[in-house]
């Protein structure tokens, strides 16, 4: 889990490849071409919704596009398909800048927003699922509730904020880079088969049923010794409050594979620190 020196070399390479705000990043031209804004109320911008401007750029577009997102509370569900790669989706402030929705069943079809397309950058945008999540420890399941769903390949995100509960951000597959990001949920709310870096990102984990029980922060599904993927956490930090407890994360797979470096950690986290799940014994 703490030190593999392959994956570290893999993980520089796809740094490499991430950089410079996405704009290295190959299929796509090397300069935004053109700018759509977007402002909530009728009348300015280009478009009052941010998928009304997703939809109209064009199918297999191979040029950058800035979706330029004015402050503002947007409630809807946005999904980036897979023939639209190229889009820089940009905020002023994740303080000021929100996408929002509420679904809450099962995980392909309960994000917030979801991008099937490569070559996808975000900046300054916060992101939430507002389902009001906690239920009883009475053998209930939690429904899922994610947030943000990544598929594409190549994708980053600077300075964003994810708030959700259970599966927050669903790093699905393809490489991927997290920068000053937020993030924050209780069960499992890092999670997926994604080989990414999160740098300088903040962790905030709630209680889980009150503090009842230990939350998951990463739950990484690796397969295989041959799998690529994996989650690095270079530095940031991981906090909660009040009664809050959870494990660093679980095996989804049975070669999950997770590394912090030089990560501040608060006395949230328990003593045994990695939850091997139904991975007893697997090495």
């Amino acid at each position: 889990m703490w030190l593999i020196p392959p994956f570290v070399f893999t993980c520089i390479l796809i740094f490499t490849l991430l950089g410079n705000g996405g704009q290295a990043f190959s299929g796509c031209s090397a300069n935004v071409a053109y700018t759509i804004t977007v402002i909530k109320y009728a009348g300015h911008g280009n478009f009052s919704t941010i998928q009304a401007a997703i939809n109209s750029i064009p199918s297999k577009n191979d040029r950058w596009v800035r979706i330029l997102v004015s402050p503002g509370f947007y409630r809807e569900k946005v999904t980036i398909p897979i023939d639209k790669p190229c889009i820089i989706l940009q905020g002023k402030s994740p303080k000021s800048t929100m996408i929002s929705w509420n679904a809450h069943t099962i995980t392909d079809k309960s994000a917030t927003f979801t991008i099937f397309a490569d070559n996808f950058v975000a900046k300054n945008i916060a992101f939430k699922n507002a389902y009001k999540y906690q239920r009883p420890v009475n053998g209930s399941s939690n429904l899922q509730s994610v947030t943000v769903e990544v598929v594409g390949d190549k994708s980053s995100f600077h300075g964003c904020s994810f708030f959700g509960f259970q599966d927050t951000l669903w790093d699905a597959k393809g490489r991927h880079y997290f920068k000053n990001c937020l993030i924050e949920g209780t069960v499992d709310f890092i999670w997926g088969s994604g080989q990414s870096i999160y740098e300088g990102c903040q962790i905030s984990v709630l209680p889980c049923f009150g503090g009842q029980i230990p939350g998951f922060i990463t739950a990484q599904g690796r397969n295989s010794a041959n799998d690529n993927s994996g989650f690095v956490f270079k530095g940031g930090r991981v906090f909660g409050n009040g009664n809050t407890h959870t494990y660093l994360g679980r095996a989804y797979g049975a070669y999950s594979r997770v590394i912090w470096y030089g990560t501040e950690f608060s006395n949230i986290i328990v003593p045994e620190g990695w939850q091997a799940w139904s991975h007893v014994h697997q090495e």
